[in-house]
């Protein structure tokens, strides 16, 4: 089994349709609506934010998030994960009636729980939620450069592509900078070239989640090859999503080509009706990649982690 790593899943949506019966069944709630013959249930962009929202109201203390961190990298671990970072959202927890210290709290016993059970070693990145705008984005980005936690390490900005522009949300990032994290964000994924080419320019991240659809634009995969900026590239998701019609069209090959570091992830992956394995098994069968070439994947995913050194070279070590 090839060594794997992710460094882009958001946690809500990685419960998967057993563990949100669980907590329906623990709360009470109805959702048979989402959920049939054991799968989750959508038909376009907006029944999918509908059904993840469901899903995600059904974690609501502290040891929910613990169970769900678990639960999630026990199963990563088991497809042969060794490191793994998802995105958390304090503007979640708030909704869910938490506390972020809660939230954050909870999330990290999971972590920790998961590696003394099977040795994954696991990271945070905190997001702003790009359509509750720049002030919303700020106020995420401050609350976590005050409330340090040695397992967050990263920030980056999630939620809805096209809305606002990247420049409005500059004084965020400088704020999450400026605290120690590492900075991701999504671009170019509901949005072309220019998304992606407006996070580089105001917002400065080492690592674009998504971002294939910088493949519209030449001058630009050369610049992303150029600057050596990762791409958290998730092929199911996209499919799913309808970013592209087919696999056959997915650009991950023509960007490997043209010199862009590539990593793979699964996004949401029981949502998309996918996981990490199922990502590397995609890129075995549709982009001609043999295991040599996959473990360089799980390689640039972990030169691209944000961890620290010492970290780094212990995961590194574990690809031989």
């Amino acid at each position: 089994m090839v060594a794997k790593a992710e460094i882009h899943c958001h946690i809500e949506g990685a419960a998967g349709p057993a563990l949100v019966r669980t907590q329906a069944e623990k709360y009470g709630a109805d959702i048979s609506v989402i959920i049939r013959d054991d799968a989750y249930v959508w038909s376009d962009f907006t029944t999918f934010l509908q059904c993840y929202d469901i899903a995600s109201r059904l974690f609501r203390s502290q040891e929910d998030y613990a169970l769900l961190a678990e639960t999630y990298l026990r199963d990563l671990a088991a497809q042969g994960a060794i490191y793994s970072e998802f995105f958390i959202s304090t503007d979640h927890a708030i909704s869910a009636g938490l506390t972020p210290e809660a939230y954050v709290d909870g999330l990290a016993e999971g972590m920790l729980r998961a590696r003394a059970a099977t040795g994954i070693e696991a990271r945070m990145i905190a997001t702003g939620l790009r359509h509750e705008g720049p002030q919303g984005v700020e106020r995420a980005a401050r609350w976590i450069a005050d409330h340090p936690h040695p397992l967050v390490t990263g920030f980056g900005m999630a939620g809805d592509e096209r809305m606002h522009e990247p420049k409005d949300f500059a004084r965020a990032f400088d704020i999450a900078r400026d605290a120690g994290l590492a900075i991701t964000v999504h671009a170019g994924e509901l949005c072309g070239a220019d998304s992606v080419r407006g996070a580089l320019d105001h917002l400065r991240p080492s690592r674009i989640g998504h971002g294939v659809r910088a493949i519209e634009d030449p001058a630009l995969v050369e610049r992303l090859a150029r600057d050596e900026i990762v791409l958290e590239v998730c092929p199911g998701s996209n499919i799913a999503l309808g970013v592209f019609a087919s696999y056959d069209a997915h650009p991950l090959p023509r960007l490997r080509d043209a010199g862009v570091r590539v990593t793979l992830s699964s996004d949401d992956p029981p949502f998309f009706h996918t996981s990490l394995a199922q990502e590397y098994e995609t890129a075995r069968r549709h982009f001609g990649m043999d295991d040599a070439a996959l473990l360089d994947m799980t390689r640039t995913s972990i030169e691209a982690a944000f961890v620290d050194e010492e970290t780094r070279d212990t995961l590194l070590a574990r690809l031989g």
